[in-house]
């Protein structure tokens, strides 16, 4: 079937403009257009558009779904099936917290009691669901399995205090590594601070600390793009300088 401009916005639920602009980008153009003027769509693009709504929903940019669906090697199915995983990850994301949040609605009103450890589980849960979610792929090529499920392991055998330390930590290297960018010098007192507590930070996370693991880190933050993204998203830059100052932070210690 071929559905007109106007169908195929009320059938998949979004407007004749962004449709518009969709085709204006070049990410989904019309089949053809007819002598009226109107676009007209057919199964392929039906199938495209179905494509990009999803990666739409997965919290992809339109400049990023276009590089993704237009490549020579997509492949709807692979796609498709790509979908179904990280749905099912979100989904049992959602389902950590539900049951943690259930739990303390019953610990408030008396039904049963709820431990300190237990109110944080969920929220440990999840950072270690959304990280193999997001990294996963990555990091486990990087370093291998036993090393990040030892990594998640540890991160659930947390307690509270560590946990608020690690959140703590992480909003220190976001701190000094702005202010440590300033000065320009990732040997500076500043920058080797922050290369220290982003060392802290790690030691937490892994239950161990290892130089070259520090400093791969550090590499893995620049060339990732999303890894480059998360420092440089206050201001460019940041991503480059805190793997400098790891690498010089490193090249200081003995074999660790």
């Amino acid at each position: 079937m071929e559905y007109t401009i106007l169908k195929l916005s009320q059938m998949a639920g979004v407007s004749t403009r962004t449709l518009r602009h969709y085709d204006s980008i070049g990410l989904l153009k019309p089949l053809r257009t007819n002598s009226s003027g109107y676009r007209i769509y057919g199964q392929k693009e039906i199938a495209l558009l179905q494509q990009i709504l999803f990666y739409r929903e997965l919290g992809f940019g339109l400049d990023e779904i276009r590089s993704i669906v237009l490549s020579p090697g997509f492949d709807n199915l692979t796609a498709l099936q790509e979908h179904r995983k990280k749905l099912k990850q979100e989904r049992e994301r959602l389902d950590i917290l539900i049951s943690t949040v259930d739990k303390t609605i019953d610990s408030v009103t008396g039904r049963k009691t709820m431990t300190d450890r237990d109110k944080f589980e969920g929220f440990k849960k999840d950072l270690v669901a959304a990280n193999e979610e997001k990294y996963g792929k990555e990091i486990r090529e990087k370093y291998g399995d036993e090393t990040i499920e030892k990594s998640n392991q540890q991160m659930l055998k947390l307690t509270k205090e560590e946990y608020d330390r690690l959140e703590e930590l992480s909003r220190l290297i976001h701190k000094t590594l702005k202010e440590a960018y300033e000065t320009k010098d990732p040997s500076g007192e500043k920058a080797q601070e922050t290369a220290h507590l982003h060392r802290e930070w790690l030691t937490l996370s892994w239950g161990h600390y290892n130089k070259e693991a520090h400093k791969g880190l550090g590499d893995m933050y620049v060339a990732d793009d999303r890894f480059k993204a998360y420092y440089d998203k206050e201001q460019d830059g940041l991503a480059e300088f805190l793997r400098d100052a790891i690498h010089v932070y490193t090249a200081d210690l003995k074999d660790e």
